[in-house]
């Protein structure tokens, strides 16, 4: 059998996301089992503008075919004025603002949405739900569809042009609980064939460097925030946070965000922002951190908290992101915080306790090693994918 992924963006310099979860979905389903996989998608990468990088066509990553075409346009300019008054009242606005904001949004690709509805796959998986690739294919698509929602707790998910996205699809692939009962206090949705699958990891890929050594650190101490600088992403919160710690605990501790920039935050001598780096730089920091931090209000699953655990790492998250908080609570791996008080308390006990940072990391990693490991986590999904399509496709439009 054959699933087709469909995602606004795809490839190996997509870091971090759903689509990089649809990639490594793919290419396990195909490694790892019967199935096969294809994806569709644009010529995008960058998630702010959706303006085509990428060359039109055929190719093939990691054992996937990938379909890519043009867009007719990324994000519109005119999208930032709509949003800004749609969230303040998101379930007020009608579904025609709510399809502007779609189509304002962007990646818009007429050519994608024909070739989603005429692929010939036994199930089609969406990933994530905001977007217009999700939004104008679901309900075309002649198989069943699942719907990969990747839901944070934001304003535009409850726009009511969503009950039509979340109406069309014939299941639910879950990252958390916590994702699943934000959609389900939502959407009526929770009589639909659902799994809470997650995402898997794999060992860690460093070098063996010292990671202070590659930062420019040398032998100080440091905490590291990986993903997207950006201030949605609580970048700029965790800046500001950090530089208020090192004002009330002078030393030489220093705070390193590792990931493409897209938001200016004010020079501190004690902050390294590195770009993006290669995998094995990015293991190998993470690795030599006291301390991962997510800050990050909006996850729905945080690949990269799972990731420092494989390394032993504890974290420090924001209590805020049910899907994080969640991993803390049943791993034991982290700590949380909700407002700078509780940032420096946490931070300030994870510094100056290694015999806590080696126990968190370890309860960490033996959550990992149970939940998310690649085999058992893609054997899960192949026989989800399998059960949706023995019940067949439903009836699109029903929300």
């Amino acid at each position: 059998m054959k699933v087709a992924f469909v995602t606004p963006r795809y490839g190996p310099q997509v870091m971090g996301g759903a689509e990089t979860a649809a990639r490594q979905l793919a290419e396990h389903l195909v490694a790892e089992t019967e199935w096969e996989a294809e994806a569709y998608s644009t010529c995008a990468l960058d998630p702010h503008t959706w303006v085509d990088e990428l060359p039109p066509g055929d190719t093939v990553l990691g054992g996937v075919p990938v379909h890519r075409f043009a867009s007719a346009h990324g994000r519109l300019p005119d999208f930032y004025n709509l949003d800004g008054r749609l969230r303040l009242a998101p379930r007020q606005a009608t579904r025609a603002e709510g399809r502007r904001w779609v189509d304002y949004n962007g990646p818009v690709s007429p050519e994608l949405v024909e070739a989603v509805g005429a692929a010939d796959a036994d199930v089609v998986a969406f990933y994530p739900y905001l977007y217009h690739p999700t939004v104008a294919s679901i309900g075309r698509v002649r198989v069943p569809a699942v719907l990969h929602p990747a839901a944070h707790d934001e304003p535009c998910f409850y726009l009511p042009v969503f009950r039509g996205t979340f109406g069309d699809a014939d299941a639910f692939c879950f990252h958390t609980a916590a994702e699943r009962m934000l959609v389900e206090r939502t959407y009526p949705v929770a009589e639909k064939p659902q799994i809470v699958l997650g995402l898997g990891v794999g060992e860690s890929a460093g070098a063996g460097r010292d990671g202070g050594a590659v930062l420019g650190l040398g032998d100080r101490p440091y905490i590291v925030s990986v993903g997207r600088v950006d201030e949605h992403k609580g970048s700029k919160m965790l800046a500001s946070y950090f530089a208020a710690y090192k004002e009330r605990h002078p030393g030489p501790l220093a705070l390193a965000l590792v990931g493409p920039v897209s938001a200016e935050l004010d020079p501190h001598p004690d902050i390294v922002i590195t770009g993006v780096v290669d995998e094995a730089d990015k293991w190998d920091i993470v690795r030599g951190a006291q301390v991962a931090v997510s800050p990050s209000a909006l996850e729905s699953f945080s690949l990269v908290v799972l990731e420092a655990w494989v390394d032993r790492v504890p974290v420090l998250v924001n209590g805020t992101c049910g899907p994080t908080r969640e991993h803390c609570e049943r791993s034991g791996g982290g700590l949380w915080f909700t407002s700078y008080p509780e940032f420096e308390e946490a931070l300030g006990r994870l510094v100056a306790d290694a015999a806590l940072r080696a126990a968190l990391g370890g309860g960490g990693r033996a959550y990992v090693d149970r939940f998310y490991q690649w085999p058992v986590l893609i054997a899960r999904y192949a026989r989800f994918l399998e059960s949706v399509v023995a019940r067949g496709r439903g009836t699109p439009g029903l929300l």
